[in-house]
């Protein structure tokens, strides 16, 4: 008779699922870990400013969707993945402390429209340079192709996290 397999052994799937809860396990708290450094980050380039990290952010995704126009509270807020009232309250305080222009839009008088001033615009573009030199060694090693690849992979993996929300949500 034959020692050779036929098939997997009962126990293989097991450890195999079990390598990959651990896997996706210690990918959570490397995540979790990115979090906690991408926020010391932001929290140093906001104090530069005089703003809060949150009010950093804020700032940062107008500048990414302005195209001329303004960003829209709605556009911002789904950026950031935060609800719309902590964008308007935020942006009124940025507004006040002349970071942030805010005006309705002229096709639709419920859309807030906001864009950066001169004076922000300006700092911004001075960290731009320390930025760029942060981003050079946070991504060495990395060839355009590979950080593509992994933005990529990533974009895939935060849309099945949404999924994963709303399953677990439901369950609830």
């Amino acid at each position: 008779m034959a020692t050779g397999s036929t098939g997997p052994r009962p126990g293989a799937a097991k450890s195999n699922r079990q390598t990959q809860q651990d896997a996706a396990r210690r990918f959570a708290w490397e995540i979790a870990s990115i979090d906690v450094y991408l926020q010391e980050i932001r929290s140093y380039w906001a104090r530069i400013l005089g703003v809060t990290g949150p009010q950093w952010m804020i700032l940062m995704a107008v500048k990414d969707l302005d195209q001329g126009e303004g960003a829209s509270v709605k556009a911002v807020s789904a950026l950031l993945h935060v609800d719309p009232s902590f964008v308007t309250t935020n942006s009124k305080m940025l507004e006040k402390k002349g970071f942030l222009r805010r005006k309705t839009s002229r096709e639709d008088a419920r859309v807030v429209l906001m864009s950066l001033t001169d004076k922000t615009s300006k700092h911004v573009a001075a960290l731009e340079t320390r930025q760029d030199e942060l981003n050079e060694f946070i991504f060495a090693g990395l060839t355009d192709h590979e950080l593509e690849a992994m933005v990529s992979r990533l974009a895939t993996l935060k849309r099945r996290l949404e999924k994963a929300r709303l399953r677990a949500a439901s369950e609830l």
